[in-house]
């Protein structure tokens, strides 16, 4: 009997040290295979249940209403952020916003796992936090189809939330709980770098891993110099030690054209361009489509620990730069809020691809395009990546916003941005906008008609405000933020996501056999008004031929035309 009981522990004991202790569900399988949300949130809660370092707390929700989770990595006695931002750095890292691309999600549970039991080197000078899966919506719709081109896991997630919103197109025009969670998540941790996890679409070439920096103009100069040439340098340079060559993002999906690419512009309704306006060093890693699963995410966990390395080195370096790249967002300054890509200066770089070529299709018997693996090569290129302002604005010393604006004022708050009531009713000279042309999109875009190429026209005047309504000073850390969603010119503010559309729309018109009688009269009367209609007729031709188009003309220049309202932008600046 003892013989059998020792024989029954013995065989236990195998059996339990034969175990790898918090092991993944992406571990457990074949290399092809993610983890669901629910295998997710056990495994976390698992963690932080056994490490003090490891804390696990729900901070948002999903549109269909689950909990959107942030795992902390925190070595430090002192659990208060604030109180450790001070003196430490933050990554933040984010999953799961196309849960069919869930290689970030397998590998940020590893990462934390490691950093737990300490089999990596432990940050000294960090905070690791990591939005465990933003779309949880998304996650939870698993299917093993919908990612046509990509090359496995098995099953995984829908790239569209629960109202099948694209979430990295939302973190501007906020339609979704996802996307205001994210912001009162970012705010709450106010990162000094972050990561946001992706898959590649597009051409096919060697590399495993490529990656978006942000767009170097919206960095800033100061910030933008250090990020590209030094530390996202050093973070490849640990990639290529870890067996991965790395290249910016292939935006492509033909043949490398021979004059190169350039870098994709990440404006602020992507997550990296949303984290630049608060001065984050962000990075979108994209590992390859076609690319073995287990390599993918092992290249995504690459990345995460040589960020890990170098911000642990050079944390104080970067908050002292970011800091620094305020100054150049100072009230009186030129601030550039559309951009082009300057195509005289350029940087070389070799690009590892394979040739294109066309074969005959088997469906349709037309040429169709194919990339053939038995050829790679490496030839140089140009990689594009300066870009230069088209259209820009002079920073204003105040934004006054009305109260009426309350999802401006929702947003403002949720981005932690400082503004004062005013303490009573008002007569304040300022500059005041007009939409003078914009355009439309004619199709529907993540829920929105959206606009573009806007045009204003600058006044200065007395406008009264109420009492409530919201002084907005620029000098704060939000500055970027509040220029690109206030100024409407902006390709990604507030006006051309459709906020204000109202003012786009008469409310008033008139009767045309009775305005007949009152413009004669007024044209009359008003000689000013009689000379400009005459100069208007003279330089339009068409104007003067068009019996209604004349009569419009003399009701829009009226006193009876609602010009306080009619295109009459709701937002206004202060310029000492």
């Amino acid at each position: 009997m003892k013989l059998l009981f020792s024989l029954l522990f013995l065989l236990s004991c195998n059996i339990l040290f034969a175990q790898k202790p918090f092991e993944t569900p992406f571990e457990k399988g074949n290399g092809s295979q993610t983890t669901t949300y629910e295998q997710m949130n056990s495994f976390y809660k698992n963690l932080a249940h056994n490490f003090q370092t490891i804390q696990y707390l729900q901070k948002g929700e999903d549109d269909n209403g689950k909990p959107i989770y942030v795992v902390l990595f925190n070595p430090f006695k002192e659990k208060n952020i604030e109180k450790l931002r001070q003196t430490n750095s933050v990554l933040l890292v984010n999953n799961g916003i196309h849960p069919g691309e869930p290689d970030g999600i397998d590998a940020t549970m590893m990462l934390m796992r490691d950093l737990a039991t300490k089999k990596i080197k432990s940050p000294e000078n960090l905070i690791v936090a990591a939005i465990s899966a933003y779309n949880v919506s998304g996650m939870l719709n698993r299917g093993a189809y919908s990612r046509a081109n990509q090359n496995g896991p098995e099953q995984y997630g829908f790239r569209g939330n629960a109202h099948n919103y694209d979430l990295n197109r939302d973190f501007i025009k906020n339609d979704t709980k996802n996307s205001r969670s994210f912001q009162a998540i970012f705010r709450w941790l106010q990162p000094d770098v972050f990561i946001d996890n992706h898959v590649s679409n597009g051409a096919d070439y060697q590399y495993t891993f490529t990656y978006i920096s942000s767009f170097k103009a919206r960095v800033g100069n100061v910030l933008g110099e250090y990020f590209y040439n030094q530390y996202q340098a050093k973070n490849l340079e640990d990639m290529k030690s870890h067996g991965y060559e790395s290249t910016p993002y292939v935006n492509i999906h033909g043949d490398v054209p021979d004059i190169g690419f350039a870098a994709f512009e990440d404006a602020p309704r992507y997550s990296t361009g949303y984290a630049t306006l608060f001065n984050a060093l962000s990075t979108m890693p994209e590992t390859h489509m076609l690319k073995p699963y287990d390599k993918r995410v092992d290249a995504t966990y690459k990345f995460m620990l040589a960020n890990l390395k170098n911000m642990d080195e050079e944390y104080l370096k970067i908050k002292a730069l970011r800091r620094e790249n305020l100054k150049q967002y100072e009230s009186g300054k030129s601030y550039g809020i559309r951009w082009k890509i300057d195509s005289t200066k350029c940087t070389m770089m070799d690009f590892k691809g394979y040739e294109a070529g066309y074969k005959t299709s088997e469906i349709s018997g037309q040429p169709r395009l194919y990339y053939d693996r038995n050829k790679p090569f490496t030839k140089k290129i140009k990689l594009l990546n300066t870009a230069v302002a088209v259209d820009s604005v002079i920073i204003p010393d105040y934004y006054l916003i009305p109260q009426s604006e309350y999802r401006v004022i929702e947003a403002f708050k949720r981005n932690k941005i400082q503004m004062l009531q005013l303490a009573r009713d008002s007569s304040i000279k300022v500059e005041s906008y007009k939409i003078e042309d914009f355009k439309t999109s004619p199709n529907a875009y993540e829920g929105h008609y959206v606009h573009s190429e806007t045009v204003v026209t600058t006044a200065t005047k007395n406008v009264k405000f109420q009492k409530g309504d919201y002084l907005v000073s620029t000098l704060q850390d939000g500055v970027k933020f509040i220029v690109e969603t206030l100024e409407p010119a902006a390709i990604d503010s507030y006006f051309n996501w459709n906020y204000f559309d109202a003012i786009l729309g008469q409310k008033e018109y008139y009767s045309a056999y009775i305005f007949e009688d009152t413009g004669a009269e007024l044209l009359r009367k008003d000689k000013a008004l009689k000379v400009a209609f005459e100069a208007a007729k003279t330089a339009n031709p068409e104007l003067a031929k068009n019996g209604k188009a004349q009569l419009d003309w003399i009701y829009q220049h009226s006193p009876y035309f609602e010009a306080n309202t009619f295109r009459q932008y709701p937002i206004y600046r202060i310029v000492k």
